[in-house]
């Protein structure tokens, strides 16, 4: 038995990450992106998945833009030798006293959404010599981040002088929508009328924009208007459906790609009326048997899901019985038999008759996006039928969270 097979049979628990899935939907996320190039968005380790396997095989199956939130994630993705060469990055959640200049070393093209940031990044291009390549963030209604209306001629105007002395490059305009996983929802409309008129300003004050982005997963898959120059695929790269009201991923030709699942730690019979768990929220309703699922809200497992969340074991769904703790929750397996070691499914793509991550959010009162990336450090991820880096050739390898 090989050491990574030595180490799966003591799992506790791992996710699984099968990066053939991710290609296909990278794949598929290309054909409805109107001929826009694609960002797969790495950010959050890839959603949990592992953010350099993952990025390696999206930039294989035909991105060439990686997205990223904190400079501390670009900067990892050009460390781990991903270079300007083989796909440009972009990193957009800038605070007060960022690394400008190590991501202006690390050719990382960096959002500015307003005139400190400007002030800030033109600083760090005095101090390494390097000129900035620089993506404009318009608010054209979500609120967070991005340049008011009312201050964007500014921010455009002073971005532009630089640019005249050759200390940056205005690379790009985008923004962000507010709803595109509502069709019809007015803001849209009024979004991409707002986005138009600031890259209409920015062009007119002689900005060549590369690229003009705004689509998020929702949008590649349901608003063609929005996908301009570049769309930026976050969840739908993982297989997940960004709008489960309109459809389900196989709907939109995707495949999940994590599968989670532990080892049972114990189990055991009990008499009925035994309280399980934490405040006796549960109690037996006869005598049944109880299987030991040995993961909780530690690992990412919602403390929501005490009394809802859906397991597979045994062939068969369970739900999860009382509280959900910081390292484990219970199962009550009826009249049904179980080993320790035995496999809990806790989600997959669902067709293993296993609940799948959207099941998960619905139990819990939240969206999909939430149960992958809050797994937690303490479960490994295996990746598995890769091409480059971690799992290449097809190989099986385990990692740490954010290796």
């Amino acid at each position: 038995m090989g050491d990574w097979q030595a180490m799966r049979t003591a799992m506790r628990a791992e996710a699984t990450v099968d990066l053939a899935a991710l290609r296909s939907n990278v794949e598929t996320l290309r054909a409805r992106a109107s001929g826009a190039a694609l960002m797969a968005v790495v950010k959050a380790d890839a959603y949990g998945h592992g953010a350099l396997p993952c990025a390696r095989e999206a930039l294989l199956a035909g991105a060439t833009w990686l997205g990223t939130a904190t400079p501390e994630e670009a900067l990892a993705l050009r460390a781990a030798g991903i270079g300007p060469d083989q796909a440009r990055v972009l990193c957009w959640l800038w605070t007060p006293g960022g690394p400008w200049a190590e991501a202006l070393r690390a050719s990382v093209d960096v959002s500015v959404s307003a005139r400190w940031a400007l002030d800030e990044l033109l600083a760090a291009v005095g101090e390494t010599g390097v000129p900035a390549r620089v993506h404009l963030k318009a608010d054209t209604g979500l609120g967070r981040n991005g340049c008011q209306p009312h201050d964007w001629p500014d921010l455009v105007a002073a971005a532009r002088r630089a640019e005249a002395g050759g200390l940056l490059r205005i690379a790009g305009v985008w923004s962000h929508l507010a709803a595109a996983d509502e069709p019809g929802h007015p803001s849209i409309r009024a979004q991409l009328t707002a986005f138009d008129e600031a890259v209409a300003h920015a062009e007119a004050q002689g900005a060549r924009l590369e690229v003009r982005h705004l689509a998020n997963s929702p949008a590649t898959l349901l608003l063609p208007e929005t996908h301009h120059d570049l769309v930026r695929t976050g969840l739908a790269l993982y297989g997940l459906s960004p709008v489960p009201e309109v459809g389900s991923p196989a709907d939109f030709g995707l495949r999940p790609v994590m599968t989670l699942e532990a080892r049972l730690a114990s189990v055991k019979r009990v008499p009925g009326g035994h309280g399980v768990s934490y405040g006796h929220h549960y109690t037996t309703p006869g005598e049944t048997t109880l299987g030991l699922v040995p993961v909780g809200y530690a690992d990412g497992i919602p403390r929501h899901a005490s009394g809802t969340g859906p397991v597979q074991v045994a062939g068969k769904w369970r739900t999860a019985a009382g509280r959900v703790a910081m390292d484990q929750f219970v199962v009550d397996l009826g009249g049904d038999s179980a080993e320790p070691g035995d496999t809990a499914v806790l989600f997959g793509p669902g067709d293993r008759g296993e609940p799948t991550a959207e099941d998960w959010a619905r139990a819990c009162g939240t969206i999909a996006y939430e149960i992958v990336t809050r797994i937690g450090v303490r479960v490994p991820r295996r990746h598995v039928n890769g091409t480059a880096g971690t799992g290449a050739g097809g190989q099986e390898g385990i990692t740490r969270h954010g290796q």
